[in-house]
Order: structure tokens, then C-alpha cells, then sequence
């Protein structure tokens, strides 16, 4: 027995050491499936890209363009039910599965090809790292995004190798993909433009720089002729870059904070209050989603990664560096920040992420194989989900779907509860108190509501409007969705 065991477990090394890109691919796709066979219902960001999808199959695409003003990943998705009549929201699962596959493998074979030494590490660090791994029971386009950008990467450093204009080509190809699922993707022209701008001045590399830069100068006289830099999305971004709108809004920022400061002297440090609160949080959100390898990072001799990662990955500390400003910037302009969109910053990390794991395993072997284990769980735990679900979304959209006629009026609190009652996905213009005032109650036959019966505002309101709680629909912790009417 002990034989058998040590043979499958040199099986398994001999796996991860000569095959971790196919390693990362197949392991990516089972991490997928586990983490959407666990999963309840969909986000509602999901609802919102297969309710559009929906409706492109049945109006066609130009109704794409009502709902969302960048809707790329509806419209692969509703050609994909066309082409391969799929049910909508397993094409989205399929898709993202593939994503996240194509996403870890690639990453991986860009660190081979680098540092082939650390490729196993990396693997582990793409499979296990919850800056990724933690969506993968969800539908968005961080997904497709996450994928042309590494595929980008994956392409710059073959041609990088290998040279011509055809590989060039390619690179551009990649970058037009990743901008349909994110227009962020565009930081990607200017970080390897930087990455290839000393060749410009190198006579042996000047080709080179050019192979590059010729289709992105023909590509802006194009869009810019073509008028598409005035689409609504792109003056958003326009807009989040301009130095005097970033100006207003930070200044607008400070004053809110200034205002709710008792202290003269913190009012008027307002600004670097806010400044550096703003580079803390996003530091503790990096950190945070990291996961265990941020652990060999508590030393500093391990800091000089850093170096090495400027030296060997510039494409990608050339995008971090530029990703980064876009995020301040969206912090100073939405005043709010969440994981989903730092989570690409830890991607572009995930080479020091897997040499600073190589260094700490070679440091401290036992305490190295200890982070490796926690690593494993934490992959386990990134797509396991104990939770009760929010399953009662589901059964009250069904219920209304089956007992109340498709025309009547009704409020859905949460948008997935009309998708789930067939009734696509509307995004509540009104909050429950606003449906609910006396001035907007009477427009709705049905509210479908997030609250318990016995909570006493809401009995003096039924009494009030002479309603009744017709049904009630709770998941394992007792979350409850209450259908209202006369």
C-alpha cells in the first residue's frame, strides 16, 4: 500500500512538474464545474447579460444596445444559442469556464517561458489565488477581459522572441477582444507601447518598435474618422481621465469629508486623508485577495522579486502600473471600489506571486509544504459553497410565474426575481421604501420584498393599504421573500 502511494504520488509530481500548462487548463475547467453545480442562482450582473441575450434572440441586436451600453459578451452569448441552440445560461457558464481555463493556462506558459523553474507554482498560484478563483461560480466579463488580456501577454512575449508583423498583428487582435468585455483593455496600448519604447532609440530594434506601433497609429485614425470615441461608453472614460473632471471630483470628495470632521486642523488635511485612505484601502484589498501567498511577502528579503519582476514580466508591471492609476481614478470619481475590479491587478502579480511561493518553499521547506496545503484548501474553498443559497429568489420568481397573470404590476426588490419569473431582468428604478410611499403604492398590484412578516412597520403598512402577505418563500437561513397583494 505504502508503495502504491508513493508511486501515485511521484505520478502526480512528475504531472505538475513536465505538464503544469495542461495542469492549469484541466484543473481550471473541474474548478469550474464544482463551483457552478454548488451555485443557487445567478448574480445580477449575470441576469442582466442572458436577459439581453434573450431578447437579442428574439428582437434582434440592435435591442442589445437599450439595456447596456456595452453589450459584447450578450451578443456572443445569444450567437452562441443560435449557432448551437445551448440554453443561454449554460452557454455563459461554458463560456466563462473556458475563460478561466484559457486565463490559467496561458498565465502559466507566460511564467514558463520566463522562469520555467517556477511554473508549478504558478499553477498553483492561478488555481488557488481568490482574486480569480472566487468568481468562478459567476457570469461576467471580467472573465473574457481576464482572458485577452493574458492572452495579449502570452503573444507580446512570442513576438517578442520571435519578431515579424503578423504576431504583431495578433497582439492587436487580442487587445480588440479584451476591450469588448472591458473597455479598461485599452491601458494595454500605452503599457507596451512604454514596454517598447527603448527600442525606438536601439537602430538594431527599431523595427521591431515599429511592427508594433504602425496598426494602433492606423487604428486611431480609423476610430477616430469613424466617430466612435463619441460613443456614450467612451466619453464615460473620457471623462473619468480628464484632468479637470478628476480635479472637481476629488476636490467634491474632500469637502464631503471635511464637512463630517469635527477637528479644524483634520478638515483641512482633508485631501490627504482621503488620498492616502484611498492607496490603504485598495493596499489591504490587494493583500486581502492574494490569499496565503501573500505570506512570503512578510519577509524582506523576498521584496526584491520586485526587481526581477520588472526585469523579466515589464509587459505586465507596465499594465499594473497603469491599471492601478485607472483604479484611483475610478475610486476618486464612483467613490466606491469592490474586489471584482481589483482582482485583475492581482493578476498581473501572479508571477511574483509564484516566485516569492518558490522562494519561501526553498526557504523554509516545512513551513513551505504548510503553505502549499493551506494553498490547496484555499483552492478547495474558492469554489466549495456552504452556504444556504439564495434559492428563495428562485422560487418566489416561479411562483409568480405560475399564479399571477404576466401583465400585472409588481415591485421586485431584486431584479433576479423577475428573471426567474420570466419576466427578464429589471433593474428597480425605486427603492422598497419609494415603491412602497403612498405616493408610488397604489401603481403596483404584487410587491416582492426582502423582510420578515412579523416586522412591525411593515403589519401597520398592510393594514394601512389593506393588503395581505399572499406567500413567503425562505432559504436555509431563514433570508425570506415576501409576495404582497390584496
Amino acid at each position: 500500500m505504502k508503495g502504491t502511494r508513493n508511486k501515485m504520488g511521484a505520478q502526480i509530481s512528475r504531472i505538475v512538474n513536465e505538464h503544469p500548462v495542461w495542469l492549469a487548463f484541466f484543473a481550471s475547467v473541474l474548478l469550474s464545474l464544482v463551483a457552478v453545480m454548488g451555485s443557487a442562482t445567478v448574480a445580477r450582473d449575470a441576469a442582466l447579460y442572458i436577459d439581453i441575450a434573450q431578447r437579442v434572440t428574439l428582437l434582434g441586436p440592435n435591442v442589445a444596445w437599450e439595456s447596456f451600453d456595452w453589450p459584447w459578451f450578450s451578443l456572443l452569448l445569444a450567437g452562441t444559442h443560435v449557432v448551437l441552440h445551448l440554453p443561454l445560461e449554460l452557454s455563459a457558464y461554458l463560456w466563462c469556464g473556458l475563460f478561466f481555463a484559457g486565463t490559467s493556462a496561458l498565465m502559466v506558459d507566460c511564467i514558463r517561458q520566463r522562469s520555467p523553474e517556477i511554473a508549478r507554482w504558478a499553477c498553483l498560484v492561478m488555481l488557488a489565488m481568490p482574486a480569480v478563483n472566487s468568481f468562478r461560480d459567476d457570469i461576467i466579463r471580467e472573465c473574457g477581459f481576464w482572458f485577452f488580456c493574458t492572452l495579449t501577454f502570452w503573444l507580446s512575449m512570442r513576438w517578442q522572441a520571435r519578431g515579424g508583423w503578423l504576431r504583431a498583428a495578433f497582439i492587436h487582435l487580442a487587445i480588440v477582444g479584451a476591450v469588448f468585455f472591458r473597455l479598461e483593455a485599452l491601458l494595454l496600448w500605452p503599457a507596451l507601447a512604454l514596454w517598447q519604447l527603448p527600442n525606438l532609440w536601439a537602430p538594431q530594434r527599431r523595427k521591431q518598435f515599429f511592427q508594433f506601433a504602425l496598426l494602433p497609429l492606423i487604428g486611431l485614425v480609423v476610430v477616430s474618422v469613424s466617430g466612435a470615441l463619441m460613443s456614450a461608453r467612451m466619453m464615460i472614460y473620457l471623462d473619468m481621465i480628464s484632468p479637470h473632471s478628476v480635479f472637481s471630483s476629488f476636490q467634491l470628495l474632500c469637502q464631503q469629508f471635511a464637512n463630517s470632521l469635527v477637528n479644524k486642523y483634520s478638515q483641512d488635511d482633508a485631501g490627504q486623508i482621503i488620498f492616502f485612505g484611498i492607496l490603504a484601502t485598495m493596499a489591504i484589498s490587494f493583500v486581502k485577495l492574494m490569499g496565503p501567498f501573500a505570506v512570503p511577502f512578510v519577509l524582506r528579503r523576498n521584496w526584491g522579486i520586485l526587481g526581477a519582476y520588472w526585469r523579466d514580466y515589464r509587459p505586465f508591471a507596465w499594465a499594473a502600473v497603469l491599471y492601478l492609476l485607472v483604479l484611483v481614478l475610478f475610486f476618486i470619481k464612483q467613490q466606491f471600489m469592490n474586489s471584482r475590479y481589483m482582482s485583475f491587478l492581482n493578476l498581473l502579480f501572479v508571477p511574483v506571486l509564484a516566485m516569492g511561493l518558490a522562494a519561501f518553499v526553498s526557504q523554509f521547506p516545512r513551513l513551505g509544504k504548510a503553505l502549499v496545503v493551506v494553498g490547496l484548501l484555499v483552492m478547495l474553498s474558492n469554489v466549495l459553497s456552504f452556504g444556504a443559497g439564495k434559492t428563495h429568489y428562485v422560487e418566489a420568481g416561479r411562483w409568480l410565474s405560475a399564479h399571477v397573470e404576466p401583465g400585472a404590476p409588481a415591485y421586485f426588490e431584486d431584479g433576479r426575481i423577475s428573471y426567474y419569473a420570466g419576466r427578464g431582468y429589471v433593474l428597480p428604478t425605486l427603492t422598497r421604501e419609494e415603491a412602497m410611499s403612498a405616493a408610488q403604492a397604489d401603481n403596483y398590484r404584487y410587491f416582492l420584498i426582502d423582510a420578515k412578516g412579523d416586522e412591525p412597520w411593515l403589519n401597520d403598512w398592510l393594514v394601512a393599504h389593506k393588503m395581505r402577505i399572499i406567500e413567503h418563500f425562505a432559504n436555509r437561513k431563514g433570508a425570506t421573500i415576501l409576495v404582497i397583494g390584496k
